[in-house]
């Protein structure tokens, strides 16, 4: 199983933009779709953003499509959240998340094997 390790979140004002990072060791990272959810409190964790193995598909939640945008670099074993005119809606913990299997696609929490441990991201109003 891939450890991964996410970076980037912070504090940001309504309309502001982040970029989360996330580093990924100890698995093949190429061969695995990833994705990002988020959690927002006395919420159940949620799908965000998600991109194919090799980066040609890339999928999103309603809520995000045409503000964020995931990225990858399999050089480097990293995936990447650009958060652009980010809402109060937005606040939660961002979780990075490895596909359970090789060359999948999926979008479900079920379908991630590997999490990292999150990154606070924060929008004021």
């Amino acid at each position: 199983q891939a450890q991964l390790v996410e970076s980037g979140g912070g504090l940001v004002q309504t309309g502001g933009s982040l970029r989360l990072s996330c580093a990924a060791s100890g698995g093949t990272f190429s061969r695995y779709a990833m994705g990002w959810f988020r959690q927002a409190p006395g919420k159940e964790r949620a799908f965000v953003a998600g991109i194919s193995w090799r980066g040609h598909t890339a999928y999103y939640a309603d809520s995000v499509r045409g503000r964020f945008t995931i990225s990858r670099d399999n050089a480097n074993n990293s995936v990447y959240l650009q958060m652009n005119s980010l809402k109060p809606e937005d606040t939660a913990v961002y979780y990075c998340a490895a596909e359970r299997n090789p060359y999948g696609l999926g979008s479900r929490k079920t379908d991630f094997g590997s999490w990292g441990q999150g990154t606070q991201v924060t929008v004021a109003s």
